[in-house]
C-alpha cells in the first residue's frame, strides 16, 4: 500500500506541471491585462508598458513560465497583483472558508441523499420513490446561483430566519451559533446538486444489486431482509457512489465559485472571481493549481476507498 501511494503521489508531479503549462497559456491568452484592470482602461501606452515591464510581462511567455516555475518549485507562487501579498498567504487566508463550506455541503449531501436513495430503491415505483425522483430532478435542474437567490429572498428577506451573506455578523466572528446560521443557506445551495446525484446513483445502484443472484441466494438462506439489504446489496452498490464521491471535489469547487459570489462568502471561489476581474495572473495560477491538486488527491483517495469497499481489488 505504501509503495502504491508513493507511486501515485510521484505521478502527480508531471500532471501538475502539465496543468500549469496549459493554465499559464490560457490565462495569458485571455484578452486584456493586469495594467488596465489595476488602473482602469484609460491609461497611456507608456504607462501600460511601464507596468507590464515592472511585472515581467514584457518577457517572452517561455521565459515568464520558466521563471514562475522555478519560483513555484521553491515554494514561492509570486505576489498577487491585486492584494500586494504573497499568493500562498492570500490563498491560506481564504482556504478555510471554502473547506468549511465544501465539507458541510458534502456531509449534508451524503447524509440526506444516501438514506433517501436506499428508501427510494426499496420502495421503487411508490409515491416515496416518485417524490424522491422529483427532488433529484429539481436539484439537478435548478442552477445553484438561481437557487441561492431564491433561498435569500424567501428565508433571509421575507422570513428573516437566517442571514443573507457573509460568514458572521459584525463583532460576532467568534460566535459559533452565528457562524452556523450564516452557513445554512450557502451550504444547502452548494449541496443541492450533489444531493440529487447521490440520490439517483444510490437508487439505481441498489436496484441493480437487489436483482443480482447473490441477493436471491442470501434470501433463500433465510437471512433477514435488513441484513440482505445492508450487508450484501448495499455493499455491492457502493462502487459507483465512491466514484461519485471522488468526482465531488471538482463539482464542489466549481459550485463554490457561484455560491460564494451569491452569498459574499470569503472563500477561494469568490477570490477567483476577483482574480479573473483584475487579471491577477499569479493568484489565478496558484488557485487553479490548488484545485488541480485537490482533484488529483481526490482521485487517489477514491482508489483507496475502492479497495476498502471491495477487498478483491488489489494494490497495483
Amino acid at each position: 500500500m505504501t509503495g502504491y501511494l508513493v507511486r501515485r503521489l510521484l505521478g502527480t508531479i508531471p500532471m501538475l506541471v502539465g496543468v500549469s503549462v496549459v493554465l499559464f497559456l490560457l490565462i495569458h491568452a485571455a484578452p486584456g491585462g493586469p495594467e488596465a484592470a489595476l488602473l482602469g482602461g484609460d491609461i497611456s501606452k507608456d504607462t501600460a508598458a511601464q507596468i507590464r515591464r515592472s511585472l515581467g510581462l514584457d518577457q517572452p511567455l517561455p521565459v515568464q513560465y520558466v521563471t514562475w516555475l522555478g519560483s513555484a518549485l521553491r515554494g514561492n507562487l509570486g505576489i498577487s497583483y491585486l492584494q500586494g501579498e504573497p499568493v500562498s498567504r492570500v490563498i491560506h487566508a481564504h482556504l478555510g472558508a471554502t473547506v468549511q463550506l465544501a465539507a458541510g455541503a458534502l456531509t449534508l449531501a451524503v447524509l440526506a441523499a444516501i438514506p433517501l436513495g436506499v428508501v427510494s430503491a426499496v420502495r421503487a415505483n411508490t409515491w416515496i420513490d416518485r417524490a424522491a425522483t422529483g427532488v433529484a430532478l429539481a436539484g439537478v435542474s435548478f442552477p445553484s446561483f438561481w437557487l441561492g437567490i431564491l433561498l435569500i429572498l424567501l428565508f433571509a428577506s421575507a422570513l428573516r430566519w437566517v442571514p443573507a451573506s457573509g460568514m458572521a455578523g459584525t463583532g460576532l466572528e467568534g460566535d459559533v451559533a452565528d457562524r452556523l446560521r450564516h452557513a445554512i443557506l450557502p451550504t444547502i445551495t452548494l449541496a443541492s446538486t450533489q444531493m440529487a446525484a447521490f440520490l439517483r446513483f444510490t437508487r439505481s445502484s441498489l436496484l441493480d444489486a437487489l436483482q443480482q443472484p447473490f441477493v436471491a441466494v442470501a434470501r433463500a438462506k433465510g437471512l433477514r431482509e435488513r441484513r440482505v439489504l445492508l450487508r450484501h446489496a448495499f455493499r455491492n452498490a457502493l462502487m459507483p457512489l465512491i466514484t461519485l464521491l471522488g468526482l465531488s471535489v471538482r463539482f464542489l469547487v466549481g459550485g463554490a465559485v457561484l455560491t460564494e459570489t451569491v452569498f459574499a462568502w470569503p472563500g477561494i471561489g469568490r477570490l477567483a472571481v476577483d482574480a479573473v476581474t483584475a487579471r491577477d495572473y499569479p493568484l489565478l495560477l496558484g488557485l487553479n493549481l490548488l484545485v488541480a491538486l485537490a482533484v488529483i488527491v481526490g482521485n487517489v483517495v477514491t482508489d483507496l476507498l475502492y479497495s476498502l469497499a471491495d477487498p478483491r481489488i488489489a494494490w497495483q
